[in-house]
């Protein structure tokens, strides 16, 4: 027997290859099939089964593409009712591949059709659970999630759940390995930790969420903190649900090198989004005007759901050289499938043509103490817990994730400084502001990092960012 996890840092995501004599089983597998094909091959064994946890909100995942070419049927858990053919099974079904078994523990609580894995290895052993969203390392998953397709609220989601974990997972043996779907950066849960394989036994003894004295404390403790989910959730899921388009035909739709000349009427005719993937250091030196920067070194996917939101949005791209392939493959991910090319050249084409570029004013920390007094005007756009834990003293909090709600209040006629934690996310709101013809303001280079090793200026005293939470 092997098990093998298979997992996407920037989707926090894990997925699972497991193999027992001439036959395998791929669990939440991801939007592209071709590793998956090639350990097949690799091992001369034959897909049995595709299992999946839920329906995903967060990523589109690849059992369609990997059912077309495998002919491996599709299994969800009981209640579950997708729009293609699959396997619904039944609450403790039994699914053989070669000498071990899969045990279907039906997990209520993150979504009703969710469900845990059980692997029992050939010796009959209880060996490991798949998690799905049900049960994380350091957390659970958040139980808000289902409610449009309910009428439960989030409270009687987390009573399920706490139900589902009570009933199906504290039983079993604390020698049990858990296979979770996500780990630290998900948005799936707000406190995950960083390993992504525990025991069970110890997520028993310190997963907060398994250790509330009674149903009431757990419902309370796993609601407590929970800030909106990403809007682009819900298209996932319905996407998961629904159907896709094959993985081939979205590849070759963006692939599509667009010349200079070309650019600026196709973007006109298709509505398209300018979406440059360059870095920061980058972009701020020069940009087509109107494009929005989302750095692809970085947590470029989900940032992309968050900001643009609409997976039907038009996009051409403006990207290095020699990556245009993985940045249409990172879209489709989350279910922006509708990539319709890129800036042959890249952004050096368009500058040797001379053709106009915009640029964004960025400072280093250094210079930005030297420009510092008590009346300049600053916009944090970090997290709400990231501010909270330590900030420059009477700067605003403007997450980037809701800029959309605060961007139309920002006063252009007032300069001001513009920061994160690190550069990223300021260089993509700077883009935003830019778009919308805000451009009286200084990006900082390095952001909070950056600033506070300058120590000369007035920072708020840390508070460990748990507490704030």
């Amino acid at each position: 027997m092997k098990i093998e996890q298979i997992y996407t840092g920037c989707l926090a995501q894990g997925a699972y290859y497991i193999v027992s004599e001439n036959e395998a089983a791929i669990i939440d597998p991801l939007r592209e099939v071709k590793p998956y094909l090639d350990r097949l091959e690799k091992d001369n064994v034959t897909l049995k089964y595709i299992f999946e946890t839920h329906f995903h909100a967060d990523f589109v995942s690849g059992h369609l593409d990997l059912s077309k070419k495998t002919n491996a049927p599709i299994v969800y858990g009981p209640t579950a009712e997708p729009q293609f053919e699959a396997i619904i099974a039944e609450d403790e079904q039994i699914f053989e591949i070669g000498k071990i078994k899969i045990k279907v523990l039906h997990t209520p609580g993150h979504t009703m059709e969710s469900t845990t894995y059980l692997l029992i290895d050939e010796n009959g052993t209880e060996t490991a659970i798949f998690t799905g969203d049900t049960l994380f390392l350091g957390d659970v998953g958040r139980p808000d999630l289902a409610q449009k397709a309910t009428n439960l609220t989030q409270e009687d989601l987390a009573g399920i759940l706490y139900d589902s974990l009570q009933s199906k997972i504290m039983p079993l043996d604390d020698s049990i390995t858990v296979y979770p779907a996500h780990g630290a950066g998900s948005a799936c849960g707000k406190n995950m930790q960083k390993e992504t394989v525990d025991i069970l036994g110890n997520q028993k003894k310190t997963n907060y969420a398994l250790n509330q004295p009674d149903k009431e404390s757990f419902i309370r403790e796993v609601l407590d903190g929970l800030t909106a989910p990403p809007k682009y959730f819900g298209m996932n899921v319905a996407l998961n649900k629904g159907g896709y388009e094959s993985l081939d035909v979205v590849m070759n739709k963006g692939l599509n090198p667009i010349s200079v000349e070309d650019f600026e009427s196709f973007a006109e005719e298709t509505g398209a989004l300018i979406l440059d993937t360059r870095n920061p250091a980058d972009f701020h030196k020069g940009f087509i005007p109107n494009a929005i920067n989302i750095g692809l070194k970085g947590d470029f996917a989900p940032w992309v759901g968050t900001l643009v939101v609409d997976v039907q949005q038009p996009i051409i791209l403006v990207s290095d050289e020699g990556t245009e392939e993985e940045v249409i493959m990172r879209l489709s991910r989350v279910g922006f499938d509708n990539v319709l090319g890129y800036l042959k050249g890249g952004f050096d084409a368009w500058k040797n043509s001379n053709k106009e570029i915009d640029v964004v004013k960025r400072i280093s920390p250094a210079e930005f103490a030297e420009h510092f007094t008590a009346n300049s005007k600053i916009i944090d756009v970090r997290k709400i817990s990231e501010y909270s834990a330590e900030h420059i003293d009477n700067a605003y909090n403007r997450p980037l994730d809701i800029i959309s709600e605060w961007i139309s209040a920002v006063d252009d006629s007032e300069h001001f400084f513009l920061h994160c934690a690190g550069g990223y996310r300021s260089m993509i709101a700077a883009s935003i502001l830019n778009s919308h013809g805000i451009r009286n303001f200084t990006e900082i280079e390095g952001g909070f990092n950056g600033i506070k090793k300058t120590e000369k200026l007035p920072v708020s005293d840390f508070v460990c960012q748990s507490k704030v939470l």
